[in-house]
């Protein structure tokens, strides 16, 4: 719930007449809600609350509201006084509570301030679980800093305070390698920046991040109470809360994202530590922010138990706010997080040393002062409504202005944006933007976006770029070992440079933007939409004083000479459009650079940047092409840029060498898959090398000096390329002279690779892409981009040419935005570009081919009227006009453009391109007219009004009229068509409703009604030759072009239907000057319209003026013929629900193309197929096409008997020139990659060459490869793979979990194996259910397979079910790719290989069973007690944690092994997959995306694959396979260990889980649910299970771990599968593991059925050498051919009296040197359905298998887990001294009421006090008192084991571990207000901090970490465990105005106690009974101290008394000589009158 209250506000302006009425409006989403009205009222004051309910949605971080105040009208709209914007991101956040909006300034229309002010409150109560709505985004898509959650589109880059190597201003501890060391060559080279690791695929996957918080240290502030939060995109965590400001935390968070990589590695991870106790706004104690990106460049992805230095946001001073100890592991699909290991040095833990942030580098804060100069090219991005309408009243209008540009500048999610500049598109801003950052920063970029500020509806956005830290900063990091060189890191500098923008089409239309999202910088731009001049310097420690300032005007002048431009010529030939996939209308391409060239744009001159409009012609079998024939479209552009010449030679120059460095590497990794000589390799290798040092040598990068415009930049660069590569350079150097192993070099050079392109990277290219667009008539279509430098000339040398400048470069266009990732191409071109500055454009001359024609063309347009021709029925269109017939122009008009004159007169030459024929490039062709009859209804049927027509409708000729064309024959007569709804003779009927004359829908029988009839004729013919009749030169009263309708569609001949014609006139242009071909760069501006016809103006700007036309006109035309080996292909995708697909493929090289066959049910389909297209045309020079050779495109596709063909991918292969075909070189087939939607989907093996075909050698062609049909040629010999005889065995052995296929269960299959062609079919399984193996194991085939292994075809299983009436479906299938692993010797012995271990001794089972139970005696429990280890000690000293396991290890009982993986992934077992392989049967069609499709059951089997003779005299070898085990099912007794599981994803909302086992084993299942561990990721189990199954129906073991919930269900956190049958037929015998002694009693005792003797005679049976001999006593034994002895195994080892006897000791020990599986514990990886491919956590656990023919098993194992023990820790507070005296007495002085507090962090709840020791006047307490803390402590793990409930309403206890530590504070005791906290002291009972002796001694100095003080001096700290008692003095700190201040001084005794001990000694708490051990008598505290209100005699004589004693005694005195005087004076005068008067005298 929001809850805006608005309250008042003051200083609205008065109206005209009058005071307002105001009335405020909250915006928020959309929403809107009103306040009332407030009548007259300048100061108003509403108070009134409006609430948004937000539907259970977590507020987002971007939300913002909008206040608007309008005064409102009775009548009519209110009317608008002002408004303003409030961003709620600290609510979002849980920052604040309530955010206070006080005296908030509203802004008018222009955004300006006018005086009024507002006042509101803001509340936002989070709903309980809510998750962030990511789908209604704010519009400006920012990243939150806060929240870490990236709006869409956003790509910023956040780190923490901490560093990064290849950042600025830093050396990463990881990445600043020492210099490599000679005979250490592959030492790695660091990387420039990150971004290497992103090899991951780019869609949406998996990935888990998981942050463990371990502990934080010395947090600011007095007896706080941290609590971490962690975010992770947009998902928050929060850590217990905790006391004191050394807090242990250890918890674990999981984040679950499925998200693309790239934007992941840009989110942030984010640390704050807040103190709970506050519940201010400046709770937030510290934060520390890194991207995610920068933890998976770690090494294993992982940071590992690093402390973080926490720093305060806001603050810029940088003292450290504390330090953080975290460990930080992403996971990726398939990653396997490493154990987390505790180092030994952790122990004194030093926090400098294991900084995350490396070591010296101290975080600065600079300021990155941004320089916003000035933008161009803005495009419209207003309606011209407004304009058109000013345009009307005679205003001016200016379409190009409309657009009212700001830039905003967004990093590590601070915003700042410039003023807004209204209607103009090329707006000055000249501001300078201060952005104040940490350095160095782990954000990585600064995103600029230029929005379009709009009044009324949200700001659009012009376009996105980013600035790269990474690249404009350098660490100097990279270079290693920069010895004494120059400092080559630098901090961010850039410019000032332009920077583009790119985005979606400029064109502007008032409809929604269909790519808007483009010019949020997501996916690539399509087009330019403007630049920003910039400049960004960084300033060190200095103070900005506000945000946004203006530039100084000294900056502004040298900012200018940087805009200096220079004019550029670029040319563009097209060489060939083809692979069109449809026709249509007429084709054009454009291309632009920037504004220029874009021709709808306005702003430039117009210029030759577009090709003539051509149609489509058909290739002949699936493509269409463009038919430019000889003469090629030229495209001219001049622009103007700046020069950068000195920026792109060097990229030029690095990319060359990057290139051919690659291209060399390429053909080293092929020789090493090729398996190539030594030799041969370590030529390729030293080419490579040699090649590299040379370039490095030879191509430096250019100078710097004398160039103009210059940046710092540029300098920095420059040194950091140059330090690099020499850097590189001689790196190769070394490794030339040290490296001994070609294979391992590669990683090192592939490294090189990738550094060298990194430097090639140039941030300043203010040279924008050339674009070419291809536009379908006026619509755009699809789009290239070429980066201008790869087309560049440069004069500095060769090599900074760019790579295609002058050069034909092959480019596949793509559709914009296209969600299908370029699956279909819209057009292939060839095309030659050269692009140079203008003073260089005779270098042109050179490159250019062919000559170039310059024509000026209008078209003469003519309609038909009443049977005459001429201009009177032109409706719309002019007598002469361009193309598009909408542009008037006149002949005498026409002016050449300067330099030019005219060559001859004007001439009609018509467009061949323009005049399709419908039958282009079809070698068939059907002619079809429609014969039309018509009647009354009922009448008789006559001809219609219009006989013949088409199938339109429109007139056409009569059958007899239609001629047959030259070089075509008939192939028929005219028939009717009747494949049609048509009845028998081929009729079809309509009715016509007026006022159509035609009907509109056509059925095939006659009724009554029917009025129209027609039936359509054809008639088939075919061509007979290419000779197509010479075009003849045309009087000019020829060369028209004829159409029925005024549209596109033209033809040569005139039809009686034709109604409109035209004809093209040209002139030819010549320059005045001769230039050679570089004087069409001359061409610039249009060549004049009709000037009369000025309101036509529009129409110009519209379709671009008639600019001339410019063509390349080739001479002589070259023949090749192309031939293209189509092999084989594998791995393609299935696209039939059969599981397979039907591929062929369309084979396209430039405008021809031929298909493949079509194979059938396969996905590695062998075409062996040699496809010859004779007589390809290709104009130029051959050896330009050597050099450079078109490449041949292969399109896979699937054939489909209905519906359209699936597209399986796309490969490109580069064919072999030879331009003398007799060359012996013979082209050689290769594997090229299948693409499909960017994945890689399959390979073709292929080949191709191009021959010259000339008139001498028309006989040297190769022979006709070998024909295998009329039309099919297969692969020629030479290149066709050498086959060999090979023999493939196969195993058979069964089929498990075969899943149900059209709803029935797979009863009785059998399997067909294919290979190389040959097919193979085992027996029937004849009851699936009862026994799923195949009754026949062994299966032969005999196959010719390639000799290379590169060749060999798959083999496919298929498994096909015999179902009734004949049915065989297929139910799976299997593809085997390599069959490398299977190929072995036939001659060798590997029997052993064959009959499994288990297996054979249950054949001798059969004969004599040998059964020992002497071990079931007595119960093993007693032994285990005595001897104070346990099950638990045998396991924690296998893994070596010597602490936990006790005295075992002493007593030299047995180790186990633990594997880090499952037992099948241990190298040593092979996968336990010795005996068969299980392969994974897939079915059904292959859907996008998913990468497992649905796996369908199970094969198990093997294959042996060997080589036969040729030789028919050899016999053949002797079956691989042979004694094969019984296959029948058979019953075991299973026994499943669960030990532990380790970091399971938690599953309840506290971040915790309650899991409990859960097995299934086929129908049975077993529920450990009553013994499910509360809240803990890391359960202790210790479970066995015991289950009795029968394999292999049961053979699946799963185990499960669940989520224990009261409520709801249970959720499955994960499990394993474990294959029983494989471990059981395994030869490893892993059914059980072998122990290391053979023990007959304690918990080692042997579990198995047989004992070792058995089991090594049953080992020599089945390897086939004879049974082991027992020598004497059983003390020595001979097996295998050697002797072993007892004595030699136990020869150092304990001899313990659970040893068995020594025969069967020895049968043990040499079956453990027999590689057999041992006594083992087994990590297995639990895995979710939900995230299939990403860890869920571990569980350790072993399973025994026991078959019951066998026998009994043995004992099971006791792994009940262990129990924590009680310590008490009694702590005496004798004295306390130096006490703060916090309060003054009444009577004036300083005293304190001192008492003690303690407790144990975990425990607080148990806190306890002394008494209080009142008015202590100088700091000293006497107590006596004494503490009793109890706990439970885990002395293995030296961590306290707490228990408690985490609120009231929690249903269990959950157990934390902390540190064993002891809190003690110092208060002072208030009665009537809250005590005052004087200090503290936390004392680490493992490091006890030793006391003082004395008071005296006693300060700060003895406590670790505080400032000043040095750890050196002192005794070493000491634990308490072992001292057991400690007493002395320990300081109390207490923290004032940030410094530590000693709060006073305790005496106190120390003494840790057993709880036997404490039965022994008791002792009570305070003073309390039993007071003893040691007795403590009541405090000597001095008579001053106690409580005045309690004890007023004792205030009296104390306070009263001691203090004014003089004064009361002064006052009794005064008071008696005053009651001396009263008497007296009241006395007197009677005693005088008595004096006077004596009466009684």
């Amino acid at each position: 719930m929001l809850r805006v209250i608005v309250e008042s506000a003051s200083g609205i302006p008065k109206k005209k007449l009058g005071y307002p009425d105001p009335v405020v409006t909250i915006v928020f989403k959309d929403v809107k809600k009103k306040t009332k009205a407030i009548d007259n009222e300048i100061n108003p004051v509403w108070n009134e609350v409006l609430e948004f309910d937000l539907k259970g949605c977590a507020l987002e971080p971007s939300s913002f509201i909008d206040v608007v105040v309008k005064d409102y009208e009775t009548i009519g709209k209110d009317k608008f006084i002002g408004s303003a914007k409030i961003s709620l991101r600290d609510l979002a956040t849980g920052q604040v509570k309530t955010l206070p909006s006080r005296n908030l300034p509203l802004v008018n229309e222009k955004q300006q301030a006018f005086g009024a002010t507002i006042n509101l409150m803001i509340g936002y109560e989070s709903p309980i679980k809510a998750t962030p709505n990511t789908n209604n985004q704010r519009e400006d898509n920012v990243t939150n800093k806060d929240t870490g959650e990236v709006v869409e589109g956003e790509e910023e880059e956040e780190v923490g305070d901490g560093g990064r190597g290849g950042r600025s201003g830093q050396v990463d501890t990881h990445e600043a390698s020492p210099l490599t060391q000679p005979g250490n060559p592959t030492q790695k080279t660091p990387r420039l920046s990150r971004k290497r690791h992103r090899a991951l695929a780019n869609k949406p996957q998996d990935f888990q991040i998981r942050v463990r918080v371990i502990e934080a240290r010395q947090l600011p502030g007095n007896n706080i109470k941290p609590v971490v939060k962690v975010n992770v995109c947009g998902q928050t965590h929060r850590t217990r809360t905790r006391r004191g400001n050394n807090p242990f935390f250890d918890e674990i968070f999981f984040f679950n994202v499925n998200m693309l990589p790239s934007e992941l590695f840009d989110e942030y991870v984010s640390f704050r530590v807040y103190d709970s106790y506050s519940l201010r706004a400046d709770s937030l104690m510290g934060e520390f922010k890194l991207d995610v990106g920068y933890i998976y460049d770690e090494p294993a992805h992982v940071v590992m138990r690093k402390w973080l230095l926490l720093s305060d946001p806001d603050d810029s001073s940088l003292a450290a706010k504390g330090y953080l100890k975290v460990s930080m592991f992403i996971v990726g699909a398939g990653d396997e997080p490493p154990p987390e290991k505790k180092d030994r040095s952790e122990e004194q833990d030093d926090i400098e040393s294991n900084l995350l942030v490396p070591a010296g580098v101290t975080l600065r804060s600079v300021t990155l002062s941004l320089k916003v100069y000035r933008a161009e090219d803005m495009p419209q991005m207003d309606d011209a409504f407004i304009q058109s309408v000013k345009h009307i009243f005679g205003g001016d209008s200016d379409k190009k202005n409309l657009v009212d540009p700001f830039l905003e500048i967004s990093f590590a999610g601070k915003k700042v944006c410039t003023k807004i500049i209204e209607k103009n598109a090329n707006p000055e801003w000249n501001q300078q933007i201060s952005l104040p950052v940490k350095f160095p920063s782990m954000c990585e970029r600064i995103k600029l976006t230029v929005y379009d500020w709009d009044r009324m509806t949200k700001n659009d956005t012009v376009g996105t770029t980013f600035l790269n830290l990474t690249k404009i900063a350098s660490s100097g990091g990279e270079i290693e070992g920069s010895r004494g060189e120059p400092e080559i890191g630098f901090l961010p500098a850039f410019g000032p440079c332009y920077v583009n923008l790119y985005g979606s089409p400029r064109e502007y239309s008032g409809l929604p933007d269909p790519y808007e999202e483009l010019n949020f910088g997501k996916g690539e731009g399509v087009a330019y939409r403007g630049r920003v001049l910039i400049e960004l310097s960084t300033q060190l420690e200095s103070k900005a004083d506000q945000k946004v300032d203006d530039v100084a005007s000294d900056d502004i002048l040298v900012a200018q000479k940087y805009q200096r431009r220079r004019k550029y010529s670029l040319c563009a030939v097209f060489h060939s459009a083809c692979m069109l996939q449809e026709p249509g209308e007429p084709i054009q391409f454009e291309v632009s650079i920037g504004n220029y060239g874009n021709k709808l744009d306005t702003t430039c001159k117009p210029l030759a940047s577009t090709t003539q409009y051509s149609f489509a012609v058909f290739d002949g079998n699936h493509y269409y092409y463009l038919p430019w024939a000889d003469t090629k479209p030229v495209v001219i552009l001049t622009s103007f840029w700046e020069d950068i010449s000195h920026r792109l030679d060097s990229v030029n120059i690095l990319l060359f060498v990057a290139k051919r460095l690659e291209a060399n590497l390429t053909s080293l990794k092929t020789a090493l898959l090729a398996k190539v000589s030594e030799t041969r390799l370590a030529e390729i290798w030293l080419k490579l090398i040699n090649q590299l040092i040379e370039d490095l040598s030879g191509f430096r990068v250019p100078e710097l000096e004398g160039r103009s415009n210059l940046t710092a930049l540029d300098i920095q660069i420059k040194k950091l390329r140059d330090a690099s590569l020499s850097n590189t350079k001689e790196m190769a150097i070394r490794m030339k002279n040290q490296a001994t192993d070609v294979k391992a070099t590669i990683s090192d050079i592939e490294d090189w690779l990738e550094k060298i392109k990194q430097l090639a990277e140039e941030p300043q290219n203010s040279m924008p892409d050339i674009i070419i667009w291809m536009l379908r008539g006026e619509k755009r279509v699809a789009y290239a981009r070429v980066p201008a430098n790869e087309v560049l000339y440069s004069t500095h040398s060769e090599q900074a040419c760019g790579q295609h400048c002058g050069s034909t470069q092959t480019i596949f266009m793509q559709y914009p935005c296209d969600k299908t990732k370029g699956q279909k191409i819209p057009v292939l071109l060839r095309v030659n570009m050269w692009l140079g500055l203008s003073s260089q454009e005779k270098k042109f001359n050179s490159f250019a081919e062919g000559t170039f024609s310059v024509f000026a063309e209008m078209y003469e347009n003519q309609a038909q009227v009443f049977g005459k021709w001429g201009t009177t029925g032109l409706v719309g269109r002019h007598k002469f006009s361009n193309i598009t017939g909408k542009v008037k122009l006149k002949q005498e008009c026409f002016m050449p453009p300067p330099h030019w004159e005219w060559e001859g007169d004007w001439f009609v030459d018509p467009e061949r391109g323009l005049l399709t024929e419908l039958d282009a490039g079809h070698t068939e062709f059907t002619d079809e007219v429609y014969q039309n009859e018509s009647r009354f209804p009922g009448g008789e049927w006559k001809p219609a009004a219009e006989p013949f027509t088409d199938v339109n409708g429109e007139k056409a000729q009569a059958p007899k009229e239609v001629e047959c064309p030259p070089g075509w024959t008939w192939e028929d007569d005219w028939s009717f068509d009747i494949n049609r709804a048509v009845d028998e003779k081929g009729w079809e009927y309509g009715i016509t409703i007026p006022p159509d004359d035609k009907p509109k829908s056509w059925g095939a029988a006659e009724k009554m009604y029917h009025v129209h009839r027609r039936k359509r004729l054809i008639r088939q013919r075919r061509k007979t030759s290419d000779s197509t009749a010479a075009p003849e030169r045309r009087d000019p009263g020829e060369g028209w072009e004829y159409s029925s309708l005024i549209g596109w569609k033209f033809h040569k001949k005139e039809r009686s239907s034709d109604t409109f014609r035209r004809r093209r006139w040209r002139r030819k242009m010549a320059p005045s000057g001769t230039h050679g071909a570089s004087a069409i760069f001359k061409l610039e501006g249009a060549l004049g319209v009709d000037v009369e016809e000025s309101s036509k103006k529009d129409a110009a700007k519209l379709f671009g003026a008639n600019t001339p036309t410019v063509s390349c006109h080739f001479e002589r035309s070259y023949l090749y013929h192309l031939r293209v080996y189509v092999y084989q292909a594998r791995s393609l995708t299935a696209m039939d629900k059969d599981s397979f697909s039907d591929p062929y493929a369309h084979v396209s090289f430039l405008h021809v193309s031929k298909t493949t066959e079509v194979i059938r049910a396969t996905l590695n389909p062998t075409w062996d197929q040699t496809l010859i297209l004779e007589d390809v045309e290709i104009y130029g020079d051959p050896q330009t096409i050597a050099q450079n050779p078109p490449n041949v495109v292969l399109e896979l596709f699937d054939s489909d008997q209905v519906g359209k063909d699936e597209a399986l991918g796309r490969c490109t292969c580069p064919p072999v020139v030879k331009l003398n075909p007799a060359s012996p070189v013979s082209s050689k087939l290769l594997w090229f990659p299948v693409t499909k939607r960017g994945h890689i989907a399959g390979e073709v093996l292929i080949a191709a060459e191009l021959f010259l075909k000339d008139k001498t050698n028309k006989g040297d062609l190769p022979l006709m490869p070998p024909r295998r049909g009329e039309k099919l040629f297969m692969v020629p010999q030479g290149i066709r793979p050498v086959v060999q005889l090979t023999a493939i065995e196969v195993l058979t052995w069964g089929l498990r979990n075969m899943k149900t296929y059209q709803l029935a269960t797979v009863s009785s299959p059998s399997l067909i194996v294919e290979c190389g062609g040959e097919i193979v079919q085992s027996d029937v399984i004849k009851n699936f259910k009862k026994n799923p193996n195949f009754p026949g194991s062994v299966l032969m085939l005999k196959v010719l397979l390639p000799k290379e292994e590169m060749y060999t075809p798959p083999i496919v299983l298929k498994v096909i079910d015999h179902r009734p009436f004949g049915r065989k479906p297929v139910v799976g299938q299997c593809t085997i790719d390599s069959l490398e692993e299977y190929r072995c010797d036939p001659y060798t012995n590997n029997t052993a290989v064959l009959m499994s271990a288990k297996v054979s001794m249950m054949a001798a089972a059969q004969e004599d069973v040998v059964i020992d139970v002497e071990g079931h005696r007595g119960p093993i429990m007693k032994t285990v007690e005595e001897e104070g280890v346990d099950w638990w000690s045998k396991f924690f000293a296998s893994i070596r944690e010597h602490k936990k396991c006790g005295p075992y290890l002493k007593y030299g009982y047995d180790t186990l092994q633990v594997y880090n993986t499952e037992l099948e992934e241990v190298p040593e077992f092979r996968g336990l997959t010795d005996f068969c392989n299980t392969f994974k049967l897939h079915r059904g069609k292959a859907e996008e995306e998913e990468d497992d499709h649905s796996v369908v059951g199970e094969f198990k089997g093997s294959f042996r694959v060997y080589a036969l003779s040729d030789d028919p005299g050899v016999p053949t070898p002797p079956p691989q396979f042979r004694e094969l085990p019984e296959s029948g099912p058979q019953e075991c007794l299973v026994r499943i260990y669960v030990v532990r599981c380790v970091d399971l994803q938690p599953k309840d909302n506290n971040g915790m889980c309650d899991p409990y086992i859960k097995i299934s084993m086929g129908r049975k299942a077993v529920d450990d649910r009553d013994h499910y561990q509360p809240n803990t990721l890391n359960p202790e189990f210790g479970r066995m299970f015991e289950i009795s199954c029968h394999l292999p129906q049961d053979k699946d073991l799963k185990i499960a771990v669940y989520d224990f919930d009261l409520l709801t269900r249970d959720e499955k956190v994960g499990e394993t599968v474990i294959d029983l049958e494989n471990r059981l037929l395994s030869r490893f015998s892993s059914y059980c593991g072998l122990s290391q002694s053979y023990c007959i009693s304690g918990i080692n005792k042997w579990r198995d059925q047989l004992k070792p003797s058995q089991i090594l005679q049953n080992l020599a049976r089945l390897r086939g050498i004879p049974p082991p001999r027992f020598e004497g006593d059983g003390s020595s034994l001979s097996f295998a051919g050697r002797d072993y002895s007892l004595l030699d195994f136990e020869a150092n080892k304990v001899i313990h009296h659970h040893l068995g006897p020594a025969g069967e000791r020895l049968a043990l020990h040499v079956l453990r040197t027999q590689g057999l599986v041992p006594e083992h514990v087994e990590t297995r990886t639990l895995y979710s359905s939900y995230q299939p491919t990403l860890s869920q956590g571990k569980i350790q656990m072993w399973v025994d298998i026991f078959p019951k023919s066998l026998g009994l098993p043995g004992h099971p194992c006791d792994i009940t887990p262990r129990k924590a023990k009680q310590y008490f820790l009694r702590a005496v507070v004798w004295n306390t001294t130096d006490v703060i005296l916090d309060e003054t007495s009444i009577t004036g002085e300083n005293m304190s009421d001192i008492y003690v507090k303690g407790w144990m962090p975990g425990m607080e709840e148990e806190k306890q006090k002394t008494d209080v020791h009142y008015r202590s006047l100088d700091g000293d307490g006497n107590f006596n008192w004494r503490f009793v803390f109890g706990f439970d402590y885990l002395p293995a793990e030296q961590l306290c084991l707490v228990s408690r409930k985490e609120h009231f309403w929690n249903l269990d206890k959950t157990e934390f571990r902390t540190p064993p530590k002891l809190m003690i504070q110092i208060w002072d005791n208030d009665k009537f207000s809250l005590d005052d906290y004087l200090g503290t002291v936390e004392l680490d009972l493992l490091h006890l901090i030793p006391p003082a002796k004395t008071p005296e001694k006693c300060s700060l100095k003895m406590l670790p970490g505080i400032a000043g003080t040095s750890p050196t001096k002192g005794p070493l700290p000491n634990s308490l465990f072992a001292q057991k008692s400690v007493r002395g003095w320990w300081p109390c700190m207490i923290e004032q105005e940030g410094k530590h201040v000693l709060g006073g001084k305790v005496e106190m005794t120390l003494e840790i106690v057993e709880k036997k001990e404490m039965e022994e000694r008791p002792a009570g708490k305070g003073r309390e009974e039993p007071n003893m051990n040691p007795k403590l008598d009541p405090p000597n505290r001095p008579d001053t101290s106690f409580f005045w209100f309690t004890s007023p005699c004792k205030t009296m004589r104390f306070i009263v008394w001691r203090r004014f004693k003089w004064i009361f005694i002064g006052g009794i005195l005064l008071l008696l000589v005053l009651l001396f005087l009263g008497i007296l004076l009241y006395s007197l005068p009677n005693y005088i009158s008595m004096k006077i008067v004596k009466p009684l005298s």
